[in-house]
């Protein structure tokens, strides 16, 4: 229901005229409307899909560079994997058997601080070189607060998820379920269409079932190493090692950046997390911090060439935008991504702190 063409429109729509006026700032105020959206989805791809047509548009209308347009696009999309709800989070909860619900709490400061640091690098850029992004101005105070009412129903399903999860007045199935009602009941009002809803609800069965599916698979294949003993001695052998635990962990950030250029994020965690992560809880790292990071590292590979699964649905949705151009355009995200990366690394309080206040 999330990705019909309407509801992306008004959070963008109010980023515009709020963010406006900075250098870049219609860039800056994709991220943040991203960032917003992220709220009531849960698929990156999808949510690059939606904003490269919603907002390339405006943002080459108004005279913004190609790159810069297309790149933010790409690169904010990957914040839908850290904000909850996430997909990659429930994912990897169920591999590892963490709490679902922590994780998604846990995700939620460390999405908006990339947003934030996207923000920075893009007001940055287009200070030094005012062509990548103009200003856009003429917006009044009463217009920017126009804009308000059409992001209320979005801030809603973000308040009534992170909260019931945070004070602990449901479950995450049943805070899922309270935004999903959410959602469907602001598209009710309006005025969804009969057949659009029937698509909507085709369309997320289709994607249900293929997510469980393929964790039914994980689950016996997780059994199978199990029975084999496999996974013992990989944390037997690289504890063996005379090596620090950051260096291990950093060959297990430079592992995860290579197999995320080739893989989509939830097949990489079925393929290596049976065995990765009883390395990890070995070496004495925190399970629900490592799940942030191991997303964090997700969304940088899929910007990544050479495949960069973002970068080609961006491209698929904007084809007069070369595959080139928009990997150019990813690079100074990446490198935004590496900085927050480093930052979680070094301050691992950023992630665990929200989690440890509701124990």
């Amino acid at each position: 229901v999330t990705y019909r063409p309407g509801p992306p429109k008004r959070p963008f729509g109010a980023a515009h005229r709020w963010f406006g006026w900075l250098p870049g700032g219609l860039a800056t105020g994709t991220v943040f409307a991203v960032a917003g959206f992220s709220a009531v989805s849960g698929a990156s791809s999808a949510a690059a899909a939606v904003f490269a047509k919603v907002a390339i548009p405006e943002m080459l209308q108004a005279k913004y560079d190609k790159r810069l347009a297309a790149g933010v696009c790409a690169a904010g999309a990957t914040l839908d994997s850290l904000i909850p709800p996430s997909t990659l989070l429930v994912v990897y909860g169920i591999i590892t058997e963490q709490s679902i619900g922590k994780l998604l709490v846990a995700g939620f400061v460390p999405g908006i601080f990339s947003a934030f640091v996207y923000a920075v690098i893009i007001t940055w850029r287009c200070w030094r070189q005012p062509e990548l992004g103009p200003r856009i101005r003429g917006y009044t105070w009463p217009q920017r607060a126009q804009s308000l009412p059409g992001t209320t129903p979005i801030f809603l399903v973000i308040l009534i998820i992170f909260l019931s999860m945070y004070f602990g007045w449901a479950t995450p199935t049943e805070a899922g379920a309270l935004g999903a009602f959410s959602v469907f009941a602001f598209a009710l009002k309006a005025g969804i269409k009969r057949g659009e809803l029937r698509q909507c609800l085709l369309d997320s069965a289709k994607l249900t079932v293929m997510i469980f599916t393929v964790i039914w698979g994980v689950l016996i294949f997780v059994r199978f190493l199990g029975f084999s003993g496999m996974p013992e001695e990989v944390s037997r052998w690289v504890t063996d090692l005379a090596l620090p635990p950051l260096a291990i962990l950093l060959a297990i950030y430079l592992l995860y950046f290579v197999l995320g250029t080739v893989l989509e994020g939830i097949g990489m965690f079925l393929l290596t997390l049976p065995v990765v992560f009883p390395v990890i809880s070995t070496l004495g790292y925190d399970p629900i911090w490592f799940g942030i990071v191991l997303v964090k590292l997700s969304g940088i590979a899929s910007l990544s060439p050479p495949v960069g699964l973002v970068v080609f649905v961006v491209n698929g949705v904007r084809p007069d935008i070369s595959v080139r151009d928009i990997f150019k355009g990813v690079w100074p995200f990446i490198f935004a991504d590496i900085i927050t990366l480093g930052v979680l690394t070094a301050f691992p309080e950023i992630v665990t702190f929200i989690v440890e206040s509701t124990d």
